[in-house]
């Protein structure tokens, strides 16, 4: 081929991988990159910040499967993704994140913006690369594709030196790289896992974020067919369960152990992990008594955990694994156990608890939930960033499409919400789509609100205020008795959404909470709506509940 710049070379490749958008934000070591992207048909989503830009990429990788892509320039311009990155790698969220630095010759000197950035994000990406030769550029990009987008899925990072996408080169370019899947597990262990359920007096599924990929939740949707197992899930496992067999699902386990999800897996005998993540809920939480027979079922070895010891391990490709277990499984009728059926109608009645519906200026969460359940389709997707509307929402919001309701469960990043659901609606662009984030969280990523404006994103953000960081403090009251370091200042939600062009709202009254829902669903473009919470229950969310129930 004909000679072209390493930046061209870069936009080229990102073209050879199908990338549709990159997120970011340019300077004077990446510009280069920035320019030759204006002759491509990708578009720039330029952020207010590039942990936002981050963010975005993370959520095309979980919505779509292929990962997401962002790119800044040199020195804070990288070290501001370190969290975008950590954040993704650790919830199995396939991106790119592309930086640019100093010339080569400027690399270990006193300069301006020169940063070892490659170091730097080694210990929170799966691959971290800085190019020190133009020719690389195909290789290197093609290879942090499939680093990305290879189980378990996460973050790759590579550093492109300003001179090194300045200078010519003629190296070829490499196609679009292929993932190849692995096949089932052997079918020996297959064999012996189907025996232990078979034999078990009460098997029950753990589903873990492995288990939202689509691939795998219609062939577990066609085991949950043949053998109506109870089913539990973490709370990045929304979703797999379908409203057809919803009663198999005895809610969803994270963060504090005390769901009747989790008295389930205690009296289980036999329990099959599907997807499982420790990250996600550790095995410390719901198997203190270490009494059930483990069988892991994922793409890779479990981790040595005191909690944590399978007596069997199907490792494969997850989805050819459930589908050749479900082959050796004999269709039965669902488990007909009293206890089950107690614990669904646990779980279920603790949604129905409704205090404060109408009347009072502050809207219960389980109001929140309700309301919002009843006027939203099954495919709206739901962005949630993290706060105390992140358990209840976790808890109590019925979702049964994976992907459509999306949390930061393993390093429960604040912030996420808002650039998830810009990115959602780039994905979905037909769709309403609707974020949830405390007023702490809030201000986190609220600057992208411009970016929204300027995309007419069709997003609705609900803010639930009160004022606090109250995750923490209702936490801080059970443990000491008071709260310390939680009190914010007030936020005119409203006028902070007008300031950019959006649309806001605020629910002056409980009762008037869905007629605001309404009117905000009927509205194109970013609305933001405030809704002051009433957060008096939140200490019934740490406390524990009684195992009695089982028996």
């Amino acid at each position: 081929m004909d000679k072209i710049t390493g930046a061209e070379l870069v936009v080229k490749t990102l073209e050879q991988q199908k990338v549709k958008q990159v997120f970011g934000i340019p300077g004077a070591k990446i510009d280069p990159v920035f320019d030759k992207m204006v002759d491509s048909h990708i578009q720039l989503v330029v952020c207010r910040h590039e942990q936002n830009a981050a963010f975005m990429a993370a959520a095309i990788g979980r919505i779509t499967g292929a990962p997401g892509v962002c790119m800044t320039t040199s020195g804070p311009g990288a070290t501001n993704l370190v969290t975008g990155l950590v954040t993704a790698n650790t919830e199995g969220d396939p991106m790119i994140a592309i930086s640019g630095t100093v010339k080569r010759s400027q690399l270990f000197k006193r300069t301006h913006q020169s940063l070892d950035a490659a170091s730097i994000m080694r210990p929170v990406t799966k691959m971290s690369v800085e190019i020190e030769d133009s020719r690389a550029i195909p290789e290197v990009m093609t290879q942090a594709f499939r680093m990305a987008n290879t189980p378990r899925k996460g973050a790759a990072f590579i550093c492109l030196p300003n001179d090194v996408i300045t200078e010519e080169t003629d190296v070829p370019l490499i196609p679009e790289s292929r993932i190849f899947n692995a096949g089932p597990a052997p079918e020996a262990y297959l064999e012996e896992a189907a025996k232990l359920i078979s034999g078990a007096s009460l098997p029950v599924i753990l589903a873990g974020q492995g288990a939202s990929d689509r691939k795998v939740v219609e062939v577990l949707r066609r085991l949950l067919d043949v053998v109506p197992l109870p089913i539990v899930g973490t709370f990045q496992a929304v979703g797999i369960v379908p409203r057809e067999l919803e009663h198999l699902l005895v809610g969803r386990v994270g963060l504090f152990p005390n769901q009747p999800g989790d008295v389930l897996l205690a009296h289980a005998d036999v329990i099959l992990t599907i997807g499982y993540d420790p990250v996600e809920y550790g095995p410390q939480a719901w198997n203190k008594k270490r009494s059930a027979k483990i069988i892991h079922l994922d793409h890779s070895n479990s981790d040595t955990d005191f909690y944590y010891q399978p007596e069997l391990e199907l490792i494969g490709d997850i989805a050819a694994s459930v589908k050749a277990l479900t082959k050796l499984l004999k269709p039965s009728r669902i488990i007909s156990y009293p206890q089950i059926e107690k614990l669904h109608i646990n779980y279920r009645e603790a949604q129905q608890r409704m205090p404060l519906i109408n009347g009072g200026p502050r809207v219960h969460p389980l109001h929140f939930i309700r309301t919002l359940r009843r006027l939203i389709g099954d495919d709206v997707t739901v962005t949630c960033d993290i706060g105390s509307h992140y358990i209840w929402m976790a808890r109590y919001f019925d979702s049964f499409e994976p992907n459509r309701l999306l949390f930061s469960n393993g390093q429960q990043t604040l912030g996420v919400a808002l650039p998830w659901a810009i990115a959602a609606a780039m994905v979905h662009p037909h769709e309403k789509v609707i974020s949830i984030s405390g007023d702490g969280g809030f201000l986190f990523s609220a600057m992208e609100l411009e970016t929204a404006v300027r995309l007419q994103s069709n997003i609705i953000h609900f803010v639930w205020t009160d004022g606090t960081y109250d995750m923490v403090g209702f936490q801080e009251v059970m443990k000491y008795g008071r709260s310390s370091g939680i009190d914010l200042g007030r936020l005119d939600v409203v006028k902070h959404a007008e300031s950019y062009g959006a649309v806001g709202f605020l629910v002056r009254d409980s009762a008037e909470l869905e007629a605001v829902m309404r009117k905000a669903l009927t509205i194109a473009g970013p609305v933001i709506v405030d809704i002051p919470i009433d957060y008096r229950d939140n200490i019934q969310l740490g406390k524990s509940i009684s195992a009695e129930i089982i028996k």
